[in-house]
């Protein structure tokens, strides 16, 4: 029953992950709706201190203006949370084999690659290896936090069964 919960979350992302990638940045925008939820634009001046280089330009407040840098943070959080959590997904649904946090990043860096050459196809967005990057960086975190923890209980089990 847990697979198939885990196996409906991967087709959930993955179909999200189209539809993002079908969208034109304005359908995309939550311009609006952070104008609308932020009216005193919270955090302003340490954010205003930030400045990201991406693309071959600086993104920050002054550039682009509040709203808009923090729509870019919060984009650029998806692409590594979601594909942290589609790394984790797919490692969780792998066969514990030797390679299997090979294989997942692998898959997950396909499914990357695959989401920033959709996205090319559609008007007014833009596929980058950044983006790449920065998925890869969530997946291998993500990942690495799993072996971690696979790592620590396999250690405690077998200080159980010995002691």
């Amino acid at each position: 029953m847990k697979k198939l919960v885990v196996l409906i979350l991967l087709i959930g992302i993955i179909a999200g992950l189209f539809i993002s990638s079908s969208q034109t940045y304005e359908q995309q925008s939550i311009v609006p709706d952070l104008e609308r939820l932020l009216p005193n634009q919270p955090f302003e001046e340490p954010l205003s201190k930030l400045e990201i280089p991406y693309w071959g330009k600086i993104i920050s407040v002054e550039e682009r203006g509040y709203y808009y840098f923090v729509e870019f943070l919060l984009r650029k959080s998806a692409h590594f949370f979601t594909f942290g959590a589609l790394a984790a997904i797919l490692f969780w649904l792998l066969p514990k084999i030797r390679f299997r946090f090979f294989i997942a990043a692998l898959l997950t860096f396909l499914a990357a690659s695959a989401d920033e050459f959709h996205q090319s196809l559609t008007g007014g967005r833009t596929a980058t290896w950044l983006d790449v990057s920065l998925d890869m960086s969530g997946a291998f975190l993500f990942l690495l936090i799993i072996q971690i923890f696979v790592s620590l209980r396999s250690r405690l089990r077998n200080m159980r069964t010995m002691g």
